[in-house]
Formats: C-alpha cells, sequence, structure tokens
C-alpha cells in the first residue's frame, strides 16, 4: 500500500474513533433525534450535486435508508444521550461485524468454519461481560441501544450489497432524504420543542454535527470505498481495527470514563472477536481461504 493510502487509511480510524466525542456533545445540547435530524440535513446539503434516481434499484434505496440510516443513526444518538460511559457503547458498536457475518450467514448460506464461529461467540461474551458490571448497570439501556444500532448497521449491510456499483455519495444522499422527515417527525412526536430550539445552538454543536456528517459519514466511508476499489478486503480491512482502542483512549481522556477490571475483560474479548471475524472474512472474501 502506497504511503499516502496507509496515511488515509489511518486518517480514517482517528476521525471515526473521535465522532464518539462529536455524538456525545451533540446529543447533549440538541437533544439525540434532532440531532442526528441535523446531522443528515448537513450531509443531504453537501451530497446534493450527487442525487440520482436509481432505476430498478429505487424499491431497495427506501428500505435502506430507514434501516441504515434512520434506525441506525437514531438507536445510536439515543444511546449516546442516556450512556455518559462511551467507552463500553464504542466497543459494544463492534456488534456489528459479527452480526453482519450471522446475517450473511442465514440468509446468503455463507460457510463459516470453527474460527469465526468462536470468534462470533467471544463478541457476544465480551458485551454481555460489559453489560453486567456494577459499574456501568444504571447505563445498560445505553449498551443494548447500542446492540439495536450494530444490527441495524449489519441490517443495512446487506441491503448495501443490492446498491453495489452506486457511487458512496449518491447512496449518502438517498440516505439522507429518507431518513430526514422520519427523524424531524419523530423529533416533534417525542422531543417537542426541541426544534424550535435549534437556532439557539452554539457554533461549537454545529461544528460537532459538521464533523459527524462531513467527516465521518462522507470522508470516512467515502474514502473507505476508494481504498476497497484500489486494494484487496483482506489488506485495507484490518487497517480499520484501531478505531475501538483508539476510541476508548480518546473517550477516557476527553470525558474521563472509568475503566474496570470488568470492562477490560469484555472489551478484549469482543475486539479479539471482532479482530478474528475481521481478518478471516476479509481472507475469504479475496480467495485466500476455501
Amino acid at each position: 500500500m502506497k504511503p499516502r493510502h496507509l496515511a488515509l487509511i489511518l486518517l480514517i480510524d482517528v476521525i471515526w474513533a473521535f465522532n464518539l466525542v462529536a455524538v456525545k456533545e451533540a446529543v447533549e445540547a440538541a437533544r439525540p433525534i434532532t440531532a442526528v435530524a441535523l446531522r443528515y440535513i448537513i450531509v443531504l446539503v453537501a451530497t446534493l450535486p450527487w442525487l440520482r434516481w436509481l432505476p430498478g434499484r429505487m424499491h431497495i434505496v427506501l428500505p435502506t435508508g430507514l434501516v441504515a440510516g434512520a434506525l441506525f443513526m437514531g438507536l445510536g444518538g439515543l444511546s449516546f444521550a442516556l450512556a455518559d460511559n462511551v467507552s463500553a457503547l464504542a466497543i459494544a458498536g463492534q456488534l456489528g461485524v459479527p452480526f453482519s457475518l450471522l446475517l450473511a450467514v442465514f440468509i446468503y448460506k455463507e460457510h463459516i468454519r470453527w474460527p469465526r464461529i468462536t470468534a462470533v461467540v467471544l463478541c457476544f461474551l465480551g458485551v454481555a461481560v460489559m453489560g453486567f458490571d456494577p459499574a456501568i448497570a444504571h447505563e445498560s439501556i445505553g449498551l443494548w441501544l447500542t446492540v439495536g444500532a450494530s444490527f441495524a448497521w449489519a441490517s443495512g449491510n446487506l441491503l448495501f450489497r443490492k446498491l453495489a456499483g452506486v457511487p458512496v455519495m449518491t447512496i449518502h444522499a438517498w440516505l439522507a432524504l429518507v431518513s430526514v422527515p422520519v427523524l424531524l417527525a419523530f423529533s416533534i412526536i417525542f422531543e417537542p420543542g426541541a426544534l424550535a430550539h435549534v437556532p439557539e445552538l452554539s457554533w461549537q454543536t454545529w461544528a460537532w454535527l459538521a464533523y459527524s456528517g462531513l467527516l465521518s459519514s462522507l470522508l470516512g466511508h467515502g474514502g473507505m470505498s476508494w481504498l476497497f476499489q484500489r486494494y484487496p478486503v483482506s489488506v485495507v480491512s484490518p487497517l480499520t481495527l484501531p478505531t475501538p482502542l483508539l476510541s476508548v483512549i480518546i473517550a477516557v481522556i476527553v470525558f474521563g470514563t472509568p475503566i474496570t477490571v470488568q470492562m477490560l475483560i469484555g472489551g478484549v474479548l469482543t475486539i479479539i472477536g471482532v479482530a478474528i471475524i475481521t481478518l478471516r472474512t476479509a481472507r475469504a472474501r479475496d480467495g485466500e481461504l476455501p
């Protein structure tokens, strides 16, 4: 891999890791559903030039937008609003990897062997260990909302397969266009008065929202799609593994979140499981494994 491309993927790792700060600050200031709606409005404005009608695929666009957009981001926003220990949320968010694998097995009948089966067990065991940690027991709702968001993300990944070949900016434009009205409606119903206070939001809050929408979503996912077009999956995917570790470090530094022994054990189990799945799935897709 060329040095500048390696630098790009490491930059994306850092952007995604810092995004937990952006999301936490935004949902605290603007309320969770409203913050997600504003984030997608920013994405929609930025991607309007790429918005195109997709003949023969529009029946996939609506469910993809609802699942991978409004549902995934909405649950994620709620989880950050209900929990202070964002380190645990960063680790639980990695369950999207084993969920994606399991859905591929059940829906596409993909075959996996004992290493990845063991890895899936490790992932869920790790999150369960964290979930029963007395130190974050009062935040368990936020943790399980993150698990739900991870499942929505994995489900969205399956739908993305049917949009193969569509430019990533076009996909994000449709995700935003589908998600914005749904999120605004839920904001009006469940967060009365939140939209009225949007003009009062500070420039710092808008900066965090722009960070999530433009850097994390567009630069992050767009950059990854660009790299996958140029390098084998087995080369690119493993380089995203530092993200959860960086997220935990950043959460500790910025928010002072405590790291208990039980949380450490659960986090290590989950990250090991994710690493095994990521490495072996990447090699399988590149034909290096049977």
